[in-house]
């Protein structure tokens, strides 16, 4: 049985305890002899303490019937305890108990094996009623939660969209412990009677108190102030759960305090109806659907099509004789939905104003968001979007130079002159961190010193990067500011739309950072920090700023903007994508720009069944998402251990940890790995408050140089045409595992199956290899873990391409136009080109895949390091380059006339 310290939540911990229970007691009531219940009484007595704590936040199978299966095993019933406990177990795993009552005695007419709701047909599941559980929180004897059970449970209706069970605890403590344990949890109900502290000592549940750390004056609080301050902190933590605050304070003292995101007030009362109808209706809230429930509705309409779309109602298909396998494919509803409408109950993306209006409305919402825009081509197009609505030519953009594609070409869009930030290098394994603080703050202080402050306009980071590397969002936000405050800030969160939906990465989006930014502005402390700060650095050099962690004035303006792939993390159709804004002058400055940037990129047609699946994702996370985030990243850290542990495993693979994928001096609380049996999730919380890099979890980077194969042969040969197992990202030497909140345990296990079975193929082939083939092997492994080429950071632009040589800004948009001359362009064949016989300049973006982001730009200068690095390469893919001409430069003429040209129109002004 694992110990507690092998879990990174106390879900999964609940499900396999219940499992080992159940193997247990069957094989008891098999065989009861004194010997079997000697050797399992230990054991069963305490997974029954353990379930005992845990499931008093649960309402299934509930506390009474837990009652019942210990009266069982005391009075040597172990073949009803066996039956009892099978049942629970069976009705937990297949979510049975969501649906109906699961009755645990063997005399009672339901069958003895239970329908496997995972077979159940999509409609099917689709009449049954949603369920959920409601957290009340009161200090109550037995005979007053019996009484106030039975009086909310009362107030059920047979009409009520949603069906709910109660889950009391008695304490401040115990509710945190609820909230972040139990994943059924819709609403929590804080009444006058709780008290601070919980009687729960197991270590696994102790651990979510850790956020408890971080919170000014909890420990001191008056026992009046414990349901203001619940309702407050259930806010911060879990922001997508209604509260419900019942007090016999007066409507004054609650009226200035700080409730959270509490939905009403009961004063004094026991109105168990109207707080009924308040649950319902909170939840009805986040389960609405405005744009998918008017698609649903309009392909139930008779309509006659005398427009665009033979598909539209599968007219084109139903008729056809030669296509009527798509139809038999895809059924009908898909057909039935297909339309080029915006009227019938539909509406217009590019200027919404029916459910689709809603539906961004309800997306700001659960990400936290003043703004939130759908699209449906992608985070390419959202990253064009944000960029041409807040960059003018000649604004200069601090770029995290390894960003994804879209940005460098929306750079030229916008005729942005661009500072491009190197990351730190992962030389051993061919791939790149992220851009340290310093090097942003170093280069925002040069341009100050410069006298062009006033043109920067933005800084653009990719938060998580595709290997996992989180920023520290609050500490990059502050101090940029404190060095110029209404810098706007563009967060690629393109891999991080599930974080919103988990306590511990929520604190690192751009979206929740901005609305704890902006609050702390406003306070008094805030403007006493930054005068003091002020007074101590009077006069100080740069460097000095540059090792001091910067405050921001309190007139600082919170802009910040987060792109995010929809499809890629959440439930959504390929290409569902959202903008999320927080952004203080959106409405008076950028509103109107980034409503032509939006015209500009958005399609006339856009995909109606993409829309709808992003409405209903929405959907799907503000009710589950930190449940299916909570599953997907314990799979990712069983899959790390699994393979950590394995003997032969470790022959030929590692598995990447923080201390392997972040170097130390950004790891300020020195923890090197999550997924160590003695380090939990009270150590990740710890690292994600503190350190200016985490690693995301949820993502495993394995080494495969020790099979002999590089990346991309063990993605491509291995993996996919061998047996089926996908997957995207690869370097020289590694392969990303990504889990997503589709990841199954049955997945990671196949995973863990496959791999041991290469491991075992190996070792069979090189006990058969001769000693030439040994050689050989070893050469391949020597070549891929330690022969590889350094990563070159960004060159610099050309002169013909820079406003002056003080700051290194350049005029990219300038350089990929004057590309578009073919008289200005050569091909320098690249195993015979050397960086020093003369400057040579690229004409093109050059982008190999992997790494997949351009190692050159058009205007950069060729240096040795690119040179070499690209000469080392081993990939399919280099876009941009073409093997039979070589690299496209600009000729040494048509820079110099270009730097003459730009020269005189400096002159001219």
């Amino acid at each position: 049985m694992k110990t507690m310290s092998n879990y990174f939540s106390a879900i999964q911990l609940r499900s396999d305890r219940w499992s080992t229970l159940s193997d247990l007691t069957a094989t008891l009531a098999r065989d009861p002899s004194e010997a079997t219940l000697a050797r399992l009484r230990p054991k069963i007595e305490e997974l029954l303490d353990q379930l005992g704590t845990i499931e008093s936040y649960w309402a299934f199978p509930g506390i009474s019937a837990f009652d019942h299966l210990r009266r069982s095993f005391e009075h040597h019933n172990y073949d009803d305890l066996a039956h009892s406990v099978r049942r629970i177990t069976r009705a937990l795993t297949s979510g049975a108990y969501r649906r109906r009552s699961i009755p645990l005695g063997r005399d009672e007419s339901d069958t003895e094996d239970l329908e496997d709701e995972a077979l159940l047909s999509p409609e099917a599941r689709a009449l049954t009623k949603p369920y959920f559980e409601v957290l009340i929180v009161d200090d109550l004897n037995e005979h007053q939660e019996r009484w106030l059970r039975g009086s909310i449970q009362s107030m059920r209706r047979h009409e009520d969209q949603f069906t709910y069970e109660p889950v009391i605890v008695p304490s401040f403590e115990d509710a945190l412990i609820g909230i972040l344990f139990n994943h059924n949890i819709q609403a929590v109900v804080v009444r006058p009677g709780l008290r601070l502290k919980s009687n729960n000592e197991l270590s696994i549940l102790q651990r979510y108190l850790t956020l408890l750390e971080s919170e000014d004056g909890i420990g001191d609080m008056r026992p009046e102030d414990y349901g203001p301050n619940l309702t407050r902190l259930i806010a911060r933590i879990r922001p997508e759960l209604d509260s419900y605050l019942i007090t016999d304070r007066s409507v004054e003292s609650i009226a200035g305090l700080d409730l959270g995101r509490c939905r009403r007030v009961f004063y004094n009362q026991e109105d168990f109806q109207e707080l009924h109808l308040n649950i319902l209706r909170g939840v009805r809230s986040r389960f609405k659907t405005p744009f998918f429930t008017a698609l649903k509705d309009y392909s139930k309409q008779p309509t006659g099509v005398f427009h665009a779309m033979p598909i539209s109602r599968g007219k084109s298909i139903t008729r056809s004789h030669w296509i009527q396998d798509m139809g038999a494919f895809y059924g009908a509803n898909i057909f039935l939905a297909e339309t080029s409408a915006t009227s019938g109950g539909l509406d217009s993306l590019l200027e919404p104003v029916g459910p689709i209006k809603k539906a961004q409305e309800l997306a700001a919402r659960a990400f936290g968001a003043k703004q939130t825009f759908f699209a449906t081509n992608g985070t390419s197009t959202c990253n064009k979007i944000v960029v041409q609505a807040l960059v003018r030519p000649g604004d200069i953009v601090l770029v995290d130079r390894d960003c994804h594609k879209s940005h460098h070409y929306g750079m030229v869009l916008a005729g942005a002159h661009v500072v491009y930030l190197d990351s730190y290098p992962l030389d051993e394994y061919s791939m790149y961190g992220a851009v340290p603080l310093v090097e942003i703050k170093r280069q925002l202080l040069e341009l100050k010193a410069a006298g062009k402050l006033d043109r920067v306009r933005m800084l653009l980071l990719t938060n998580c990067t595709f290997d996992g590397i989180v920023y520290n969002v609050g500490r990059v936000m502050e101090e940029c500011l404190a060095i110029k405050k209404d810098l706007v800030f563009l967060w690629d969160e393109a891999w991080f739309a599930f974080a919103r939906f988990a306590p511990t990465y929520r604190q690192r989006t751009g979206m929740a950072v901005a609305e704890t930014l902006r609050a702390r502005l406003r306070t008094e402390e805030a403007g006493k920090a930054w005068e003091a700060q002020q007074a101590e650095l009077d006069g100080a050099d740069d460097e000095t700023l540059i090792a001091t962690r910067l405050v921001p004035p309190p007139d600082a303006r919170v802009r910040v903007y987060a792109t995010q792939s929809t499809h890629k993390t959440l439930t959504s159709l390929r290409q569902g994508s959202m903008i999320h804004v927080h952004d203080q002058d959106f409405k008076g400055e950028v509103e109107q720009a980034f409503h032509e940037a939006y015209m500009t990129h958005t399609s006339t047609s856009p995909n109606y069944q993409i829309i709808a699946s992003l409405d209903v994702g929405r959907r799907q996370v503000e009710l589950e998402g930190f449940e299916f985030v909570q599953r997907q990243v314990e799979a990712a850290i069983s899959m790390r251990r699994a393979i950590g542990s394995h003997p032969l495993l470790r022959k030929y693979f590692k598995v990447l940890t923080a201390a392997d994928m972040i170097p130390e001096a950004h790891r300020e609380s020195g923890i090197t790995s999550y997924s160590e049996a003695e380090q939990g999730w009270d150590d990740i919380w710890d690292s994600w408050s503190r350190d200016e890099f985490v690693l995301d979890a949820s993502r495993v980077t394995l080494a495969v140089g020790g099979t002999g194969w590089d990346g991309d042969t063990f993605k491509t040969d291995i993996l996919m045409e061998e047996y089926g197992i996908q997957i995207n990202k690869t370097s020289r030497n590694t392969v990303l595992f990504m889990t997503n909140i589709g990841t199954t345990r049955s997945s990671v296990a196949y995973l863990i199956e496959v791999l041991v079975q290469i491991a075992q193929d190996l070792d069979d082939l090189q006990d058969d290899a001769s000693v030439m083939e040994r050689r050989a092997f070893e050469r391949r492994v020597k070549s891929l873990m330690e022969e590889l080429p350094p990563l070159p950071d960004f060159s610099r632009f050309h002169d013909a391409f820079r406003v002056d040589g003080k700051t290194p800004e350049g005029d990219i948009r300038a350089a990929f136009f004057l590309a578009y001359d073919e008289s200005k362009c050569d091909y320098v064949e690249l195993q015979s080109a050397r960086a020093n016989g003369g400057e040579m300049v690229s004409a093109s973006f050059i982008i190999p895949y992997p790494p997949g982001f351009p190692i050159l730009v058009p205007g950069q200068v060729v240096s040795d390091g690119i040179l070499d690095f690209m000469r080392a390469l081993d990939v399919n893919e280099i876009h941009g380059y073409r093997a039979d001409l070589g690299l496209r430069v600009f000729t040494p003429d048509a820079l110099a006339e270009h730097g003459a040209g730009q020269g005189a129109s400096k002159a001219a002004e």
